[in-house]
């Protein structure tokens, strides 16, 4: 079997960032990289779980509402996939900015977050998300387009 290409990319040399993970014609997906790999603590999975509700329903909310292909957590727990259409890069950066400035100051409903709504409804937490936001905003709060480059 051909190797994928997130497994081509060393994580001993991967640090928290947005990266340009690929690119599939027109969709672009981001490595948003929220911790290093391979060293621990990761990313609690209520909190995570949180984190995922929120920053799909506010991009989904967003002027690029239309562009959104999908959103959502990494196995290991260090980060998730956000996938967009016909987006610049800068833009989509500072989207992703604005939307973890969004995470970091949230104190309503989790949205989707009821048994009909969701696969793991008890499994949130809030406080954990907006702290895991706002430990992360420093880390990204100058990131560029030219910084999506995966360390080499």
């Amino acid at each position: 079997m051909k190797r994928i290409a997130s497994f081509s990319v060393d994580h001993n040399k991967l640090v928290p960032g947005i990266y340009l993970s690929r690119i599939d014609g027109d969709i672009v997906t981001y490595d948003i990289r929220m911790r290093k790999p391979n060293t621990p603590p990761y990313l609690e999975n209520a909190a995570l779980h949180t984190i995922e509700h929120l920053f799909a329903t506010f991009a989904r909310n967003s002027e690029y509402e239309d562009r959104v292909i999908y959103f959502g957590p990494m196995g290991c727990r260090t980060g998730f996939y956000f996938l967009l259409r016909d987006v610049d890069r800068e833009e989509a950066v500072q989207l992703i900015i604005r939307i973890f400035r969004q995470i970091a100051a949230y104190s309503g409903p989790i949205p989707g977050a009821a048994q009909a709504e969701c696969g793991n409804y008890r499994e949130h937490d809030l406080p954990g998300a907006v702290r895991e936001a706002k430990d992360f905003l420093p880390v990204i709060r100058d990131w560029s387009a030219e910084k999506l480059k995966y360390p080499s």
